[in-house]
């Protein structure tokens, strides 16, 4: 069969028009961190036909991410990650134009951001963010981003607003983004579950003996399919929405999607959040205390 663009997005149609459809088609997405959440991304805005990516990841896929990653599969054990993503989009999508990038992204950042329409955050390294979140803001481009959270969650940090090192309060203001040290970021990732149990019920779907084992940085991050993939799904909706001009009430706090409840869960009030922090900073830290015995 011959492959056309337009017979490749018909069903679009209708949920986009005929004119946003060739704003896809157009549009160039910068996407860090091809696994498990950027992923779930990707294969979204490759199927509703965005005809520009940059992919960047420095890892390689492992038997690990096969419970979660979209495009983790047996035959792409040991392959890069953003090349063997790259080879799946283009059996999608063989007019799409992708670039690749291993960890030298960082080198070409400003050239890259500059390139994208949006920037989807799909690392969880805490330099690499900070780099491209630091970038899009010199450059004035929006960055879709995800907590680390049991929830699958949402938040966009649009030119000018607060990024999470500034909203959170991590301890790396100042520092350049390739000069951290441990505690800066065991700090920052404190910080960041602070915000996710002060505002959502986070803490009901998690084991909390296994979540304080990962904040003393025992075990890795826990990750759930279902989780991981409808936060991709929430990234992609947001990034299609800005690619096509279209309002969204996501701003940089975001919010919470509990599929167990079916109920959105937003942040507190500020002046009910600041009451409440410093109990649940008391808490989280006792339980990292009682895991490091």
């Amino acid at each position: 069969m011959t492959f056309t663009y337009s017979e490749f997005t018909t069903r679009n149609i209708g949920f986009v028009t005929e004119a946003e459809q060739q704003m896809l088609k157009q549009a160039c997405v910068f996407v860090c961190g091809t696994g498990g959440m950027g992923g779930a991304a990707i294969q979204s805005i490759i199927r509703a036909g965005v005809g520009n990516l940059i992919l960047a990841d420095l890892d390689s896929f492992e038997t690990s991410n096969l419970n979660r990653q979209v495009f983790a599969n047996l035959d792409h054990l040991d392959r890069d990650k953003a090349e063997a993503t790259r080879a799946q989009c283009l059996n999608i999508n063989p007019d799409a134009n992708i670039d690749v990038y291993d960890q030298t992204w960082t080198q070409s950042a400003t050239e890259l951001v500059s390139k994208a329409d949006v920037v989807i955050n799909g690392t969880d390294d805490l330099a690499a963010t900070l780099l491209l979140y630091r970038t899009s803001r010199e450059l004035g481009r929006a960055v879709i981003d995800a907590y680390a959270s049991p929830l699958p969650s949402i938040y966009v940090t649009r030119p000018g607003r607060p990024m999470p090192e500034e909203r959170l309060g991590y301890p790396t203001i100042g520092t350049d983004w390739n000069a951290l040290t441990k505690d800066q970021c065991d700090a920052s990732f404190f910080a960041e579950a602070v915000y996710v149990m002060l505002n959502s019920s986070s803490r009901h779907h998690i084991d909390l003996d296994l979540a304080a084992d990962v904040a003393a940085g025992r075990r890795s991050r826990m990750s759930f399919a279902p989780m991981v993939i409808s936060t991709g799904t929430l990234m992609a909706y947001e990034t299609l929405g800005l690619l096509l001009g279209r309002t969204s009430n996501t701003d940089e706090n975001g919010w919470f999607l509990n599929p167990y409840t079916a109920r959105i869960e937003r942040p507190l009030p500020r002046l009910l959040s600041g009451m409440l922090r410093p109990f649940v900073r008391r808490k989280l830290t006792g339980m990292v205390e009682a895991a490091d015995g």
